[in-house]
């Protein structure tokens, strides 16, 4: 399989891999660029929209283009050859999947450069969230935001929606009087009309990392390329505890070359957004839940900044190639911490990291271990477990430590600038591995045996292998002590923790440490009340382990008002079937779609 080239200029279509979650036929029309017409109404929750695609055809006399679609109501569809007069042309819809959607065919000729389309989207679209005022931290105004990682960008443009397949795109947006748009594309600031923004990405991306949010926002920089949005009330807030993103993208630029996407700003988003943050270019989205006022959960800002170079600018071809996007940006993520704080809390998440791996090992079949997972017939939301992350870095970890960080530092900033704006399989990424570092010349490179790294074994295989790295913290093996003195009944001394040190403490406790000790932990360090969303999670978890009830009424409340997936997920796991149906049927309404159906699953399996 070859690459998906980013070049844009006429000629051929390139081939791609082949993509079993799309129904697109890019071998032979491939859409190029995208022009979106988008008109918010809050009131019927949906997106009326038109969207223009230019496309290139590969010679092969297509007399289709097929597009994804998942619940869109298709009114018109028309073709064109050179964007001025258009024809109405013929367009069916084929038989809705479950996970896929629906194949949209629209007829077109030799001709056609320029598809446009007139749709709706519908109020159950699973990458929109629709909030009401009293959902937002302001409570004034509704919100809207979208989330189109893995599959969902389907559910509201009409779209080759496979990330082997890149587009430029432009967009007008329509807002209600007083609502305020962004995307993660560059910001027309032209117009004077307060109710139309207009966007622009000139850059090739694949169609999940497309971008939309409307709300009361306000902006606030923390440096020359990047700054903060947010609901007025926590801007300045959020402001603070990301002021250290001009730091961080210096940081990223020294190790890994230049940032290619102009500005790097954050949108954060209420509590309801499932994911701890999601890297669209220029925008990323980020959960408020990482406002720690300690900047110790930061960790979260420079891994959707590394996105920036793996995932954004390389991509993984398909989902299966996931550990591509996430594997690399764990790794990053951690040498950018550590220019920035030093090795002491990088190590202290990469061994964290390791223990959330450990767990994950045990609770998936060994098909899913693999960093090159099988997705067929599956949702490919499926295969975004903590392996592909941290199983990945760990790959990464081991080569460095054969190499040398010299070494590899300059082999992974060449191999982003030789897959730049691509999107590329598994095998073509080993392959430059192969070529340009594992097979570097044994006279040049004599303490290095190559053979000892087993590719195939770390990509291909279950578990991890016997020569794995484990992480090792100076500071968590501190932490051991001062945990093994409060378990013989000793006053410890944990002022100067981090958070990452807490959580350590925390997760090395006894399995069932006993309603006992947990009042004594409690009485001690007041978690139930911590402000720590991440340390609260942690001790939210060891109550219901526990039946520590004094916390249930924090942990009923936090389930009420976080969807944060990474959060609710093993909550609801680890509660009884009765008490986890009581609070997931006052949750649910505030929920993403996306955590919806993964606790509608969880809640099914529990009957």
């Amino acid at each position: 399989m070859t690459s998906c080239s980013a070049n844009t200029k006429s000629g051929a279509v390139s081939s791609i891999a082949h993509d079993i979650h799309s129904y697109a036929n890019p071998e032979f029309v491939r859409v190029r660029h995208l022009n979106l017409d988008l008109k918010v109404i809050f009131e019927q929750q949906t997106i009326q929209g038109t969207a223009i695609l230019t496309i290139e055809q590969s010679g092969r006399h297509a007399k289709q283009l097929v597009l994804d679609s998942r619940a869109l109501q298709i009114d018109e569809t028309e073709v064109s050859p050179d964007g001025m007069k258009y024809r109405e042309a013929r367009f069916s819809i084929g038989k809705s999947d479950k996970i896929l959607g629906a194949p949209l065919r629209i007829d077109i000729a030799p001709d056609t450069r320029f598809v446009r389309i007139r749709y709706s989207t519908d109020p159950t679209a699973t990458a929109l969230q629709w909030l009401h005022p009293e959902q937002t931290a302001g409570k004034q105004r509704p919100f809207l935001y979208t989330q189109s990682q893995a599959i969902h960008a389907r559910s509201w443009i009409p779209l080759q929606d496979s990330p082997g397949i890149r587009v430029t795109y432009e967009a007008v947006v329509h807002v209600p009087p007083g609502m305020k748009a962004v995307m993660g594309a560059a910001q027309d600031s032209s117009s004077r009309d307060r109710s139309e923004y207009r966007f622009v990405m000139d850059q090739p991306i694949p169609s999940y990392l497309i971008a939309l949010a409307v709300g009361d926002l306000a902006f606030q920089s923390t440096g020359p390329r990047t700054g903060v949005w947010a609901e007025p009330s926590i801007v300045q807030k959020a402001g603070a505890e990301f002021s250290d993103m001009e730091k961080m993208l210096e940081a990223a630029e020294k190790l890994y070359g230049p940032y290619r996407w102009t500005r790097y700003d954050v949108l954060v988003l209420p509590p309801s957004f499932p994911f701890g943050g999601m890297e669209n270019p220029r925008l990323t989205f980020a959960t408020p839940t990482i406002i720690a006022g300690d900047k110790s959960l930061v960790s979260v800002v420079a891994h959707e900044m590394a996105h920036s170079w793996s995932g954004n600018l390389v991509t993984n071809a398909t989902w299966s190639d996931f550990w591509l996007n996430e594997g690399y940006t764990v790794y990053i993520e951690r040498r950018i911490l550590e220019e920035l704080y030093g090795p002491r809390r990088a190590e202290m998440e990469a061994a964290l990291g390791y223990q959330d791996l450990q767990e994950e090992l045990k609770s998936h079949p060994p098909a899913d271990q693999i960093l090159h997972v099988s997705l067929v017939g599956r949702d490919p939301d499926e295969g975004a477990t903590q392996i592909p992350y941290e199983k990945g870095a760990l790959f990464l970890r081991q080569i460095e430590t054969a190499f040398g960080r010299e070494r590899f530092d300059t082999w992974l900033k060449a191999y982003f600038d030789h897959f730049a704006f691509q999107s590329i399989t598994t095998a073509q990424s080993l392959a430059y591995l192969r070529t340009h570092l594992l097979a570097g010349d044994s006279q040049t490179l004599p303490h290095v045996d190559a053979g000892k790294i087993d590719v195939n074994e770390w990509v291909y295989q279950p578990g991890l292998p016997a020569t794995a790295p484990v992480p090792v913290s100076e500071a968590f093996q501190s932490v051991d002590l001062k945990l093994a003195d409060w378990l013989r009944g000793k006053k410890i001394d944990t002022t100067e923790w981090s958070t990452q040190e807490w959580l350590h403490f925390l997760r090395g406790m006894p399995e069932k440490p006993g309603v006992t000790r947990m009042r004594r932990l409690d009485s001690s360090w007041r978690l139930t009340e911590s402000p720590n969303d991440e340390i609260l999670d942690q001790w939210l978890l060891m109550a219901i382990r526990n039946g520590y009830e004094p916390a249930y009424p924090r942990l009923e409340e936090f389930l009420v008002t976080v969807g944060r997936r990474k959060y609710v997920k093993p909550l609801y796991d680890a509660l009884d079937r009765n008490r986890a149906a009581a609070i997931y049927e006052k949750a649910r309404p505030m929920y993403h779609p996306i955590t919806q159906a993964t606790l509608d699953a969880l809640m099914a399996a529990k009957k």
